[in-house]
């Protein structure tokens, strides 16, 4: 690497501020990467490691006629930091990339802490730094920096609320009631990669009844006052409200998995999915809540199977917050009147981990170049990560909701009137968008051959 440093801000040690700092290292700069936890903790993180996954252990599907498993295609060839370091701690989920959380945030955290141009700092940022600066805040921005953000932008702030779903000890699961299994059988492991609760029509109605009547956390006064939803992370309780079937639709759908006991499909089905390489938690699939502590125990030992479940964390909800990225936000990244300012992560409305590290890693690729005077890359829209990044800086800011990788964001095949089967036109898709992006890495010099020493 060169002599010559140039320096970089970094605000933010989740995964798009990880990646973003590993990103412009890489690419000779000098960066200074700021993370408040633990001196200032968060009403979500348990930990003080960096990239800590608050919610789910799962990075999504993997499989390469998915949005999610295309946006994985991608990173990889951009040769990103968090994607390598999730595949050496993954752990069995089907499709899915998922993995041992503890051992994912402490790989991160070495590679950030024994990179020579990094420097951690384990301090708060209540205002915007001066110069090059890359904000990855996330969703639980401190109240200080937040006001900052929103006095810079002049635009209202966008609230919605996110949650968290329980992890329960494994021995702690019924086995003579649950069954291994993956939809549609696919997955690592002969017997099935999760655990799958099955419910009886009966059982299924008085669950649902049961979440509808159970005690909430109540929310502060100024939560209520902005509250918010967002539609693809709502709790289970607000999903039972909405009707008898929304649940057996949603995260209890049944579809792909069959009961052993009985050869038949069940009526409705709780997953849990492996939490950790020990095999010791598994946490509960989309079952995001806010409902009381021991109401969570009290009612989710109702479905057959975890009548003594032991929770070894249980659900909770909080405030997340967003800009009004289509108003404020450049595809490149950056803040639309101040070059030398960028965002990125869920701060700007992109829905996911892999979406949060994705952004990470384009915002710190164009900050290094606009500090080494190169131009900077805005991606193809027909590659999943631009798709995504054009949506969120052009969506229309009266609506804008966080927005998760989907084929819907891309623009349309040539031919796509001629591929009428569902797979054949997301494999199209996917072949377009590596394509794209291919070309794209060799006119732009986008990548650094960089090797990453994961810890397996």
């Amino acid at each position: 690497m060169n002599d010559q440093h140039h320096q970089l801000t970094i605000v933010g040690g989740g995964l798009a501020g990880t990646e973003a700092a590993w990103q412009a290292a890489q690419r000779g700069i000098k960066v200074n990467l700021y993370e408040m936890r633990p001196v200032r903790p968060t009403p979500a993180h348990v930990g003080d490691r960096l990239a800590e996954l608050v919610c789910s252990n799962s990075l999504g599907s993997d499989l390469p006629d998915r949005a999610p498993g295309l946006l994985k295609s991608e990173l990889r060839r951009l040769n990103s930091l968090i994607i390598a370091v999730a595949e050496a701690a993954a752990v069995p989920a089907g499709g899915a990339l998922a993995v041992d959380r503890e051992k994912f945030a402490a790989e991160v955290t070495r590679q950030i802490e024994s990179h020579p141009l990094i420097e951690l700092r384990r301090e708060e940022v209540t205002e915007i730094p001066a110069g090059p600066t890359i904000i990855a805040t996330g969703p639980l921005t401190s109240d200080a920096l937040a006001g900052a953000i929103a006095e810079l932008s002049g635009k209202e702030y966008l609230y919605f609320y996110d949650a968290v779903s329980p992890i329960v000890e494994a021995d702690s699961i019924n086995m003579e009631i649950a069954f291994r299994a993956s939809r549609y059988g696919r997955g690592e492991q002969e017997e099935g990669d999760y655990i799958n609760c099955p419910l009886t029509e009966a059982d299924y109605l008085a669950f649902v009844q049961a979440l509808r009547e159970a005690e909430r956390i109540e929310l502060k006064q100024f939560e209520q006052e902005d509250k918010h939803f967002f539609e693809m992370c709502l709790p289970i309780e607000e999903l039972a409200r909405r009707g008898n079937n929304a649940l057996a639709f949603g995260p209890m759908r049944p579809v792909g998995l069959i009961d052993p006991r009985s050869g038949r499909r069940p009526y409705a089905a709780l997953q849990l999915r492996q939490d950790n390489l020990a095999a010791t938690l598994y946490n509960i699939v989309g079952f995001q809540t806010n409902l009381k502590w021991g109401e969570q125990r009290r009612v989710f030992r109702m479905i057959p199977g975890l009548e003594d479940a032991v929770f070894m964390r249980y659900g909770m909800m909080h405030r997340n917050t967003y800009i009004n990225a289509p108003v404020l936000l450049k595809p490149t990244m950056q803040w639309h009147n101040r070059p030398d300012l960028f965002f990125a992560g869920q701060i700007t409305g992109v829905e996911g981990y892999v979406g949060n590290a994705a952004t990470g890693l384009l915002a710190g690729a164009n900050a290094a170049r606009l500090l080494q005077g190169r131009p900077l890359v805005t991606l193809p829209e027909t590659t999943m990560l631009g798709a995504l990044c054009h949506y969120v800086t052009h969506a229309a800011p009266k609506d804008f909701q966080p927005m998760k990788a989907n084929f819907g964001l891309m623009p349309p095949l040539e031919t796509e009137r001629k591929i009428r089967n569902k797979q054949l036109r997301y494999q199209a898709y996917t072949e377009r968008a590596l394509r794209d992006l291919d070309a794209l890495m060799v006119t732009t010099e986008l990548t650094k051959e960089l090797p990453v020493d994961i810890v397996a």
